[in-house]
């Protein structure tokens, strides 16, 4: 986004202040870019939201506004039927539905702020309604496919049984059985802290979506590999660094997201399985296969961090080879 020029900084305070009716139809570009601008900040301290999310809030708010002068409609001021033409008209141009949604999220997010600040009298956007989502069940990776995939990094002994691998195989290892177990999203992976792991109890805190803890247990291979990196790998690669995160890159640093998606396409070429599979997949097979297991939805929902239980029950999909076999182990006459 360009810099403000003190014009524009002011108009858009005077805008924030309620006091000026008149600054609010004839918006500038870089009074309603500020205005933007303020709206992201907002969000983020009172939502602690991803950079992510606010990213994509700034992004599409910025392409409404150029789609508002394109089309001569005030930004600040549209009507609902121009607001559902803007929508009409992303759906036109084949973007996706979880698109249009986005952006009728982030739509709706900012004419509430507008409103609640005193800046717009009317909010246009709170009647809006997107495309319905088609409802897709969320991808189990098989059991033989997971085996594949956690092999790729698996501890090599020499002769004399040390371990043969690198400290950033260690690190990999870790982090894919720290994936399946806990359905850790990679943000909370790559968030998470040195002294949120606690081996003795088996278990960690993980720093979820809007700032939200939870506790997670670990099971026993996931600890014994995390163990290994943490006491053999890591103070490799730290070197003596002072770095808070567990999972660190090659320099000692916190390792990113786009660095562990990276490694995560790398195992799976090297486990010869597609790369269409994601990190977040191992999350759906975690929830899968805990559930399969027998954990009741109420707990998945809690190691998952899910707000909804709505959210959780997508991972009660089974096989009807499955849904027989439990019918004839629970029914009375099964």
């Amino acid at each position: 986004m360009r810099a403000m020029t003190r014009k524009a900084a002011e108009a858009a305070g005077d805008m924030l202040q309620g006091d000026a009716p008149d600054v609010q139809k004839d918006a500038s570009d870089e009074a309603i870019g500020a205005l933007i601008e303020r709206f992201v900040e907002s969000y983020r301290a009172e939502r602690n939201s991803s950079e992510n999310t606010l990213r994509a809030y700034r992004i599409d708010l910025g392409d409404y506004a150029a789609w508002a002068k394109r089309m001569g409609v005030g930004a600040l001021h549209p009507t609902h039927r121009q607001l559902r033409r803007y929508l009409s008209q992303l759906e036109q141009a084949q973007y996706t539905r979880s698109t249009v949604n986005r952006r009728l999220s982030a739509l709706r997010t900012f004419f509430q702020w507008l409103n609640v600040e005193g800046i717009v009298d009317v909010d246009p956007a709170s009647a809006l309604s997107g495309p319905k989502q088609p409802q897709r069940l969320p991808r189990h990776i098989r059991p033989e496919d997971m085996v594949k995939l956690l092999s790729v990094y698996t501890k090599r002994l020499d002769e004399e049984g040390r371990d043969l691998r690198t400290p950033s195989e260690m690190r990999n290892q870790a982090i894919l059985e720290f994936l399946y177990a806990c359905g850790a999203r990679i943000s909370e992976a790559s968030g998470l802290e040195l002294t949120a792991v606690d081996f003795e109890a088996g278990q960690c805190k993980v720093l979820g979506k809007g700032g939200k803890e939870r506790i997670v247990p670990l099971h026993d291979l996931a600890l014994a590999s995390m163990r290994t990196y943490a006491l053999l790998g890591r103070p490799q690669l730290v070197q003596g660094k002072d770095c808070p995160y567990f999972f660190v890159s090659t320099r000692g640093n916190q390792m990113g997201t786009d660095a562990m998606r990276k490694m995560f396409k790398q195992a799976l070429s090297a486990a010869g399985l597609p790369a269409t599979i994601t990190p977040h997949d191992m999350r759906h097979t975690f929830a899968t296969d805990v559930l399969a297991g027998g954990a009741d939805l109420r707990s998945v929902q809690e190691m998952l961090g899910h707000a909804s239980l709505s959210t959780t029950q997508l991972y009660t999909h089974t096989t009807p080879e499955r849904l027989g076999a439990e019918h004839r182990r629970a029914h009375p006459r099964g």
